[in-house]
């Protein structure tokens, strides 16, 4: 079930609002499901293009979308064993130069994103109703680990609104 807004950080509620379906692994699908899409539908040469000096190339966007949900992947996993411990943050900012975007090709980020995201689907998968609402701290506030997979494609959605509307120029 979607979660309420009381489920997730406030910072998150306008990439919740991107997603929808009602049901996270519904969610996750259709996300992958359009990312890849989008991935395929890329000449080689946009990979390294950015829409402004001081922005992020394609690849570098793909690449944060990339691991966005690999963190947001294992808070998930540790709410859902009752971690304790508020989640880390992390600095996308030092991210995205540190991941060498312009030395990969696109069809690797989309081999990687493509197992990326089967990994995301297994692991929500695996989870029951009640481990889908066991909450966790991240550093921007409560989480149950279904709003951390409704993050991961909201997340995921607001990048690639992004990607079409600065980068291509599509509505």
């Amino acid at each position: 079930m979607k979660p309420q807004p009381h489920e997730i950080p406030d910072y998150f509620k306008d990439y919740l609002a991107l997603v929808h379906e009602d049901k996270v692994l519904e969610a996750l699908t259709n996300t992958s499901t359009q990312l890849l899409y989008f991935i395929t539908s890329l000449p080689e040469a946009t990979g390294n293009y950015a829409y402004a000096p001081g922005k992020w190339t394609v690849k570098e966007v793909l690449l944060h979308c990339m691991d966005t949900e690999r963190i947001f992947s294992t808070r998930a996993l540790g709410y859902a064993r009752c971690e304790t411990q508020k989640s880390l943050a992390y600095d996308e900012n030092s991210y995205a130069p540190n991941a060498e975007a312009g030395l990969r090709s696109l069809a690797s980020i989309y081999e990687e994103y493509k197992a990326i995201s089967s990994s995301t689907y297994c692991l929500f998968k695996s989870f029951s109703s009640n481990t889908l609402t066991s909450v966790g701290e991240t550093p921007l506030g409560k989480s149950t680990v279904n709003g951390m997979g409704f993050m991961i494609c909201g997340h995921s959605l607001h990048h690639l609104n992004i990607l079409n509307k600065r980068y291509l120029n599509q509505k």
